[in-house]
């Protein structure tokens, strides 16, 4: 590693700038990453600071499934992003699609338009794993990307057994719970 990237990956380590984008959620974990920045968790003082333009940004947010109107604009966003970037995807529709996934407007998760750093599931997402998977995200800046890949699997898994998830049930208990059988309603549970 050359030093320049040393220094930028310890800049970045020390004082990320993060961009969140709501490429079509409920705003349910928009409310949990707003509440994540305010006194009470207080990000800022682990020196992390919300930045309004993606030029400035070292990590985007991204909460909601990528619906064909939010596709263009979350690329747009992420290539204006300058390298190195991160992507953190906040929530189930982020991660997966959600309750929409396979809706006629709704592409997928995040993953279907950009790269993924780390997925935090959940719906909506408690602040406590929001910073959490941002400590993690910073804790691996620098290492290889296949080691990223793994840390955020093991991410994932690590929040689903500490109950900080709350609400969706994955889709082998809805389809138990359905005999199999998709309703076609968006809001069946």
């Amino acid at each position: 590693m050359k030093l320049l990237e040393k220094a930028i990956n310890w800049a970045t380590r020390k004082s990320p700038w993060i961009i969140h984008y709501n490429s079509g959620s409920c705003n349910g974990c928009d409310i949990e990453t707003i509440d994540a920045l305010t006194p009470r968790f207080d990000l800022e003082r682990i020196g992390i600071i919300q930045q309004g333009s993606p030029r400035h940004a070292d990590i985007l947010i991204c909460t909601g499934a990528v619906t064909i109107q939010t596709r263009d604009r979350l690329k747009q966003i992420y290539d204006q992003m300058p390298e190195p970037k991160y992507v953190i995807a906040v929530g189930t529709c982020a991660c997966s699609g959600g309750i929409f996934d396979g809706c006629y407007c709704v592409m997928g998760g995040v993953d279907s338009v950009i790269p993924v750093d780390v997925y935090v599931p959940g719906c909506a997402v408690r602040p406590e794993a929001i910073i959490s998977a941002v400590q993690k995200l910073l804790d691996t800046i620098g290492e290889s990307k296949k080691k990223r890949d793994s840390n955020a699997k093991s991410l994932a898994d690590s929040m689903n057994n500490n109950n900080l998830t709350r609400g969706m049930k994955n889709n082998t208990e809805n389809n138990a719970e359905n005999n199999g059988q998709d309703g076609g309603d968006l809001c069946a549970s």
